[in-house]
């Protein structure tokens, strides 16, 4: 049974910036494309990001992209979604989930422990 932990969120004001990180047990993140995902309140989940293993092989949801930049590091079993220029639309809760492939939105996971993004206007 893989799960997965995301870490890194907090309160940041908008314009500010924050790393989040995703670890994951009971499967190598590495032998999978891996995507994030937030929940705002009051809203369903939505796909924020994916990432495979070629170069540049970043996906973005287009209300991300240009500040959020998806990256991964296989031999730490880690993969990280920088996120700068926040804006309080941002706030949210976010996961991290193994995706079919680089090019999928729809998560492969049952969602994990989450990390909470603030973002003060």
């Amino acid at each position: 049974q893989v799960h997965l932990v995301a870490s890194g969120g907090g309160l940041v004001q908008a314009g500010g910036s924050l790393r989040l990180s995703c670890t994951g047990s009971g499967s190598r993140l590495s032998e999978w494309s891996m995507g994030w995902f937030r929940q705002a309140p009051g809203k369903d989940h939505e796909f924020v990001s994916g990432i495979g293993w070629s170069p540049g092989s970043g996906r973005y949801a287009d209300s991300v992209k240009g500040r959020l930049t998806i990256s991964r590091d296989d031999a730490k079993n880690m993969v990280y979604l920088q996120m700068d220029k926040l804006r309080p639309e941002d706030t949210a809760v976010y996961y991290c989930s193994r995706l079919q492939t680089a090019y999928s939105q729809t998560p492969l996971d049952a969602w994990g422990q989450g990390t909470l993004v603030t973002v003060s206007s």
